[in-house]
């Protein structure tokens, strides 16, 4: 969790980490398994910041690394 900053937002590439741009996993899931997690109430909820900008608050991977 050292690599979390203290608050913000992180996209979902930042989150199951893309291989392809070399980003690592902090949550080592597919995407669909993310989603249903989402939907299921699994994972934490999104933010939109945008039309097409989903985010997830950086407190509340925190909390749910920390539940695991």
């Amino acid at each position: 969790m050292n690599q979390l900053p203290e608050t913000g937002f992180l996209r979902l590439s930042q989150i199951i980490g893309n291989p392809a741009k070399g980003i690592p996993p902090l949550i080592p899931v597919k995407k669909s398994t993310w989603w249903a997690g989402v939907k299921t109430g699994r994972f934490p909820q999104p933010v939109k910041l945008g039309p097409r900008v989903t985010a997830w608050r950086v407190e509340d991977l925190r909390t749910f690394i920390a539940s695991a």
